[in-house]
């Protein structure tokens, strides 16, 4: 009874002082760019309003937290997700992680990130009328390839981290300049192509105190950007996040089921700060309902889910009602052995 209490008392105590955090007048502190990597495409992580930060995702947790792909009790872990986005837009991503010698050298994986925007007729502005005229049709393209490790320092702490190499080509745009003596044009093309690196890590640590975790995550740190004259950087994230099996606090129960509940408090560089909660239902180790809510979110904040697992397969369906544009659905295909 006193280890309940302890564990009531201490998830009381988080869930307080991350409302306090949120609770302040928070205001956009800085203009960040390649908003494709914010974009979430796990259906399992969606599903749970992507408060994974605590919780081992195998291999996809190189899209979260590289540090809890150190929990992998198998050889090999691969998923692939596809998510048809807003405005006919799809994201696609992939993850692959290898365990050798049952973590003795660490896990490594392997992660790719990619998105299909479609094609764009171009148009340039002219003196007529009509005021454009239609240039040829263009397409925009983004992609993001990392690698990861990640390993157990001790039986109850793990620290991980990814590289990425990360390319955006949002083609060709015409902007105004000053004319001088040599040049006396009043405009030129840039060429919108970056490929900056980005760097992602975290931690995790088991408590001891039942399935309690504890998490921190930092995703896309990454040095100045910038496109023609305007700097930015990648949207970078600071993470904690806090999980367990809610049934622990109870003791036996009928049959083998779990209830996950995770929290993620989560600091932007670029909106307010926000809070994620997920809920996992497992029924022996077969089914999962899920479902999350975000915090200051305007058009998502609620996501629902399942997931079917079996001999070493998953698969993973995420809704989330999207407001003024259509419902978003995802799926993940899971392999482990």
């Amino acid at each position: 009874m006193k280890i309940t209490k302890k564990l009531t008392q201490i998830f009381l105590i988080l869930i307080l002082i991350s409302h306090m955090l949120y609770a302040q007048d928070y205001q956009k502190i800085a203009q960040t760019g390649l908003q494709f990597l914010s974009v979430v495409s796990d259906a399992k992580a969606v599903a749970m309003a992507e408060a994974v930060t605590s919780i081992n995702m195998g291999s996809s947790s190189l899209f979260f937290n590289p540090a809890a792909m150190a929990e992998m009790e198998t050889f090999i872990d691969i998923s692939g997700s596809s998510n048809k986005w807003i405005a006919d837009i799809n994201h696609y991503t992939f993850s692959m992680a290898i365990n050798p010698d049952k973590g003795q050298y660490g896990v490594f994986g392997f992660s790719l990130q990619s998105v299909d925007y479609g094609d764009f007729i171009g148009t340039v502005k002219t003196s007529d009328f009509k005021g454009y005229a239609d240039t040829e049709i263009f397409s925009l393209s983004a992609l993001a390839v990392g690698f990861g490790y990640a390993r157990r320092l001790s039986d109850k702490f793990s620290v991980g981290g990814q590289i990425r190499w990360v390319h955006q080509d949002l083609g060709e745009s015409i902007v105004p300049r000053v004319p001088t003596a040599d040049d006396t044009s009043h405009s030129r093309i840039a060429n919108n192509e970056k490929s900056p690196l980005v760097f992602d890590f975290g931690t995790r640590f088991k408590t001891g105190i039942h399935s309690l975790v504890f998490a921190m995550s930092v995703r896309n740190f990454s040095t100045e950007i910038k496109y023609v004259d305007e700097p930015f950087q990648a949207p970078l994230v600071f993470n904690l996040g806090i999980s367990m099996n809610m049934f622990d606090l109870i003791g036996e129960v009928p049959f083998d089921q779990k209830l996950y509940m995770s929290i993620d408090a989560n600091h932007h560089q670029d909106k307010k700060e926000q809070l994620k909660f997920g809920f996992d239902y497992q029924v022996l180790n077969l089914l999962s309902l899920r479902s999350g809510y975000i915090t200051g979110e305007d058009l998502n904040g609620l996501s629902f889910g399942l997931g079917i697992t079996r001999y070493g397969f998953s698969f993973d369906y995420s809704y989330t009602p999207f407001d003024l544009f259509d419902k978003v659905q995802r799926l993940t295909g899971r392999v482990s052995f």
